[in-house]
């Protein structure tokens, strides 16, 4: 009796903690990054390989840092809300093209438009290991002394603006530093 019972047991086993593990919601997976200053980085512009872009130029104001890449078919459905957001006006978007060709970058920008205030060029993704990017598109959300406030996994939707993104940039912008 115990010789059936026994793998009964495991496999009843298993099949709760698969249940309990597709009730997650893959999009909130926590980030230990939240409320805790932006690892700093200093990398070539995307378009301009002279240019530096580092971490104090996106310190100052409520900024968005959209990791994407050109081979990304999910960066390519959050685009047009990304060129949305950038029509508003409502924050300076910057971009770090990761573990991508220079050229491969340009020339997706160049066909969808460009919504950043500039791109980091990631090219062995080190940057993206330090904010722990495990999968593009991630969008972070920094407050004006460079604490990141809010990680956003997969696409941004119209729906994730309106409701999380936008809201969360009129409190940030709000607020005293300090």
């Amino acid at each position: 009796m115990f010789r059936y019972a026994f793998p009964l047991i495991i496999f009843i086993g298993l099949a709760v903690f698969l249940a309990l593990g597709l009730k997650n919601d893959p999009k909130k997976v926590p980030s230990p990054f939240i409320d805790k200053p932006a690892p700093g980085f200093s990398a070539p512009s995307l378009l301009d390989p002279d240019k530096h872009v580092s971490l104090s130029d996106l310190k100052g104001k409520v900024t968005l840092l959209n990791v994407w890449a050109s081979w990304c078919a999910a960066c390519y459905e959050e685009h047009p809300v990304l060129n949305k957001l950038a029509e508003m006006s409502q924050t300076p978007i910057y971009g770090l093209n990761y573990k991508d060709t220079r050229e491969a970058g340009i020339a997706w920008l160049d066909k969808l438009g460009d919504p950043y205030h500039d791109t980091i060029f990631d090219a062995d993704g080190k940057i993206g290991i330090d904010y722990g990017v495990y999968g593009v598109p991630e969008t972070f959300v920094m407050d004006k002394t460079g604490i990141i406030r809010y990680k956003h996994i997969g696409p941004i939707t119209e729906l994730d603006l309106e409701s999380k993104i936008l809201p969360l940039i009129k409190q940030l912008e709000n607020e005293q530093p300090g």
